[in-house]
């Protein structure tokens, strides 16, 4: 079964979950577990005017207001996600869709992690995961993810790197079911890659030695190549240049993603013994409650969980 948590009920979660799921084949629709509030999930099929028949459990969430975020729309978001993880750990769902949570409220109901990443990654006792972005034009993954700017060159590894390169190569090959070798750029840390030294040492003494060490535990499997320029490499990675990039800061990634692929991207852990996919944007209390949200990224993000599970069950890929 795929699992589908509904995320902030307050937000836009209900609503996208609602439109990508009653627009999706019933045979999909069949194989879904959604995590949430039934009541829930028909407030926000009926601000998109869908109607909807799908498996629902999960704990209510009454006096919950669209557009009104609470301690209580918090406590929800946080239950839905255990459930649906611990559902994961016993092999019920092999496959996670999370719409969007609010971590300032998840973690005033005591949510400790600070993203779906870094819990997924310790529920299932994994070291090295990727936070992933997959769109129509992009595919970026991230070689560190939530921290201030100010920390994110102290954060840097060779290692890391070569261990996020690693597991975007696996997914492009195994997952998306590119051409082989698959083509990765690894992008510098500072302007114009560092400059010889100029602007920085990072790209020498860090990403370079990444970069050959990546190439040499690929083989053929993969190209790679960088450290690139960072205000070019996302041009040449949208121009079909290189298959995929390994960013060195989230919003080095973030940017140039929701600018060119902002409806239809895909945000995507790897490294975990699941699928887990998830739209690229927030919870937009704003919007919530009025149906005007734009429901393309989760149902992106519902279909790609689809194709990369069924490629890992016919053993597509490496």
């Amino acid at each position: 079964m795929i699992g589908v948590t509904l995320g902030d009920p307050a937000g836009i979660g209900p609503e996208v979950t609602a439109w990508a799921l009653a627009n999706s084949a019933e045979s999909l629709r069949r194989e879904v577990i959604v995590f949430g509030d039934a009541d829930v999930l028909a407030r926000g099929a009926a601000a998109m005017g869908v109607t909807l028949d799908v498996v629902c459990e999960g704990d209510p969430a009454p006096g919950v207001v669209a557009g009104r975020p609470s301690v209580a729309a918090g406590a929800a978001q946080v239950s839905w996600l255990e459930a649906a993880v611990a559902a994961a750990q016993r092999g019920r769902v092999d496959a996670l869709v999370t719409a969007p949570i609010s971590k300032t409220w998840a973690r005033r109901a005591g949510f400790s992690f600070p993203g779906h990443t870094e819990l997924l990654a310790e529920r299932f006792g994994v070291r090295d995961v990727a936070m992933t972005f997959v769109g129509p034009r992009l595919i970026v993954a991230l070689a560190t993810v939530h921290l201030p700017l100010a920390q994110v060159a102290g954060a840097l590894s060779t290692e890391r790197i070569v261990a996020v390169g690693g597991l975007l190569a696996s997914c492009l090959g195994r997952d998306l079911g590119r051409r082989l070798p698959v083509r990765i750029g690894v992008v510098g840390l500072n302007p114009h890659a560092g400059e010889g030294g100029l602007l920085g040492s990072e790209e020498a003494e860090v990403i370079a030695p990444a970069v050959a060490e990546l190439a040499r535990r690929l083989g053929g499997f993969a190209e790679v190549t960088g450290p690139l320029v960072p205000d070019a490499a996302f041009r040449v990675a949208a121009d079909g240049g290189v298959d995929g990039l390994v960013a060195m800061y989230h919003d080095q990634a973030l940017i140039p993603v929701k600018l060119l692929d902002f409806d239809d991207a895909v945000n995507v852990t790897l490294g975990l013994p699941i699928v887990r996919t998830s739209p690229d944007h927030g919870t937009a209390y704003d919007l919530a409650g009025s149906g005007r949200a734009r429901p393309a990224s989760m149902a992106a993000a519902l279909a790609l969980a689809e194709r990369m599970r069924a490629r890992r069950r016919r053993g597509d890929g490496a």
